[in-house]
């Protein structure tokens, strides 16, 4: 699939320019982000403290942490799904706004609406935003193509496996071009090797559309696999407890990287720094 058409966003101009022209070098700032939800005895319970984080243009963070820390509440935070209780958060340098064509939000199960085909699950985003016809059809094909969908295209969800089914959604989801990719552990629903492809599949597609990338996940490997940094969240309260540069060279595989001492040098640590919070809930 051409880079530059990827490249381009929905109205055929360049996406990652025109907000560059406006001075942001973080695409996401999080600074000083606490935010806690009603207990059932009516008290407050702190979900996240402290929080501080830049992601810049381009990258792919993960971030990682024990269950109940707080991780995906931080990403609805960034999606303005939830506005913070304390603090700020600032995407392409002003506050989240639900709806925007910019952001992309991945969710752990594809969400496919079970009446359109695979080919109509693929154009709605484009099609919400005001797409032409064609325009959409010939965007949504070439990314079934790049998925490997292109002979399922008149299939409807039902009949497709849930591996096919997430890499709808993924086609779905990068059909408007978005310059910021929020990821909702897209990968755990399914089986090892159907993972496994679908990690180099996406690899491989975010590195033509150059988006930022925010990613929640369990899968110390796929963390170390995909991004550019690690953040390691600590136990209830979220807080960041290291941030971790994945210093290995691109394009990467999870399958070759089992045998590169970085990749088990970075996940050592990571184990030994989450195991310590998973002992504490």
């Amino acid at each position: 699939m051409p880079g530059a058409s990827l490249r381009q966003d929905v109205d055929g101009g360049s996406t990652a320019s025109s907000l560059g022209d406006a001075g942001v070098t973080s695409v996401v700032r999080i600074s000083g982000v606490r935010h806690s939800f009603a207990a059932p005895d009516g008290s407050r319970r702190t979900v996240l403290d402290g929080i501080d984080l830049d992601i810049r243009r381009g990258e792919f963070v993960a971030i990682v942490g024990p269950s109940g820390c707080g991780k995906t509440t931080l990403l609805n935070l960034v999606a303005g799904l939830v506005s913070a209780e304390a603090g700020r958060v600032e995407v392409h340098g002003g506050s989240p706004k639900l709806g925007d064509s910019n952001v992309g939000y991945l969710f752990a199960r594809d969400a496919l609406l079970p009446w359109r085909t695979v080919l109509g699950n693929a154009e709605l985003a484009l099609e919400m935003v005001g797409v032409a016809k064609a325009e959409r059809r010939r965007r949504a094909e070439e990314l079934l193509g790049a998925v490997g969908l292109s002979d399922s295209a008149g299939a409807y969800p039902a009949q497709l496996s849930q591996g096919m089914r997430q890499r709808v959604a993924i086609a779905r989801t990068l059909a408007t071009r978005p310059d910021l990719l929020m990821l909702d552990e897209p990968f755990s629903a399914l089986d090892a090797q159907t993972k496994l492809l679908l990690q180099d599949t996406f690899s491989r597609l975010w590195a033509d559309l150059g988006a930022t990338v925010v990613l929640i996940t369990h899968d110390l490997s796929e963390a170390i696999s995909l991004a550019d940094r690690v953040v390691l969240m600590t136990a209830r309260p979220g807080r960041i407890k290291r941030v971790l540069e994945v210093d290995l060279p691109r394009p990467r595989s999870v399958v070759t990287l089992q045998s590169d001492e970085g990749y088990h040098r970075i996940y050592q640590q990571l184990w030994s720094d989450l195991s310590e919070e998973v002992v504490r809930q």
